[in-house]
């Protein structure tokens, strides 16, 4: 490099082949349709998009190796359409010249205006040079349809712990690209904290781990000792207690499910935020959200799960770190509305009732009429129209009695399991319950 400066180690450690390459199994794993292609040099335009450190720009530079193709790049932040239309010049004369396609790799190819894009087009249905393109957008919406048309798109998910720590310790092993020329003394729980806390970036792993490395002073013993203490000030993040395996994953969620049902806002943030910090899946804290905003909530304010879903939904799809506001948005929403379990609880004896009794069958006139020869079978016979009646309401019984030293549902017909309380909405919803009795 100019002035000798070196390269970042996760430059310095991209995979040569695909047998280095780590993560990413759904598409470049044995028998994956783009694994036969790189493998059987067929490969087509490809427009590989993800989060940021999960192999995008490393893998570009795997099939170039793999196929011996002219390898060339652009990044679309500062490439225009002269730049684009030089490097497809480029490519006519070297394949011309030498027999040699040309791959183009444009990073960040979602920044590309629609005339950019159009420029690409002819030449990458010619198939040189052969356009990759990498983007953290959905390409779905970023891209022209036409030129996904003439692409093979691949989602990147974000690195596993597995992967990360694949990466760490291979860089750390390795002499001539890696650290393996230092004297290193990793401890194990540096490793696993790096791999827990950069968020599947692989880059960002790789980074932290050359930064504790090169500013750490050699210990007594000549070894660079890279503790849990280096790692949290060279990735700038505390290492939390909290595992998604251990006792702390299932007391901390305890923990916010019952400060929301408690109505505490406050705590219910602090434990959504060590959850959060810790690495839970956000997936998971929407789903307790969700259950919680049910549950505990109910019909004393049916708007709580509304937003609830609608926070889950939003964290699907702006992801880590930005669904932390939606998350917390709802949690509060959740831990300041009125409370009533009284749906959950009628929900449960009605199962004990099923479990327990016989299965009751449904009353003739309840029974469905709509199909031919229905009526010959007395099927709906009876049935009263809630709708043609004053208020919308006729009495009539939608439970059969039990039969006689039977093991039904106890009671009469009125057997009741919804008992809503004077809580919020479900006030109303009690009122109108008597007064339908009435």
């Amino acid at each position: 490099m100019p002035g000798n400066v070196p390269q970042p180690l996760a430059v310095r450690m991209r995979p040569r082949t695909l047998e280095e390459f780590v993560g990413q199994t759904h598409i470049v794993g044995p028998g994956k349709l783009l694994r036969r292609a790189i493998e059987a040099d067929r490969i087509t335009s490809v427009i590989l998009y993800g989060p940021p450190g999960t192999g995008k720009t490393a893998l570009a530079h795997v099939i170039a190796q793999a196929t011996k193709a002219h390898f060339e790049s652009l990044n679309a932040t500062s490439a225009g359409v002269a730049e684009l239309r030089e490097a497809i010049i480029r490519a006519k004369e070297r394949v011309r010249v030498d027999g040699k396609r040309t791959i183009l790799f444009i990073d960040e190819i979602h920044r590309f205006n629609k005339a950019q894009q159009d420029v690409l087009m002819p030449d990458v249905e010619q198939g040189n040079p052969i356009l990759i393109g990498a983007t953290t957008f959905n390409p779905f919406f970023a891209l022209l349809s036409a030129l996904l048309s003439r692409s093979i798109v691949c989602e990147f998910k974000p690195l596993t712990t597995d992967d990360i720590l694949t990466l760490l310790k291979r860089a750390a092993a390795d002499q001539p690209r890696g650290l393996g020329n230092l004297p290193l003394r990793l401890d194990d729980a540096a490793l696993a904290h790096l791999a827990q806390v950069c968020d599947g970036d692989g880059r960002r792993a790789l980074n932290a781990l050359e930064v504790a490395a090169l500013t750490t002073p050699n210990s007594t013993d000549g070894t660079i000792h890279v503790t849990l203490a280096v790692v949290e000030e060279s990735i700038q993040k505390k290492a939390v207690v909290y595992d998604q395996q251990d006792d702390a994953h299932y007391d901390t969620i305890s923990a916010f499910i019952k400060s929301m049902r408690g109505s505490d806002p406050h705590a219910t943030l602090y434990w959504l935020a060590k959850m959060v910090y810790g690495g839970e899946d956000p997936r998971f804290i929407a789903r307790r959200i969700m259950i919680c905003a049910s549950e505990d909530v109910g019909n004393a304010d049916p708007q709580a799960l509304v937003v609830a879903t609608a926070a889950m939904q939003a964290s699907e799809f702006v992801g880590l770190p930005e669904c932390r506001i939606p998350l917390a948005q709802a949690a509060v929403y959740v831990a300041c509305a009125p409370k009533s379990n009284a749906a959950y609880l009628g929900i449960e004896k009605a199962l004990k009732d099923v479990e327990a009794g016989r299965t009751l069958e449904v009353p003739q006139h309840l029974k469905d009429a709509s199909y031919r020869g229905a009526e010959k079978l007395g099927r709906g016979k009876g049935y009263k129209y809630a709708h043609d009646y004053p208020g919308h309401h006729v009495e009539q019984a939608y439970l059969p009695a039990p039969p006689p030293g039977g093991t039904g549902p106890k009671g009469s017909v009125r057997r009741v399991y919804y008992e809503p309380t004077e809580l919020g909405y479900e006030k109303t919803i009690k009122d109108r319950l008597e007064q339908l009795k009435r």
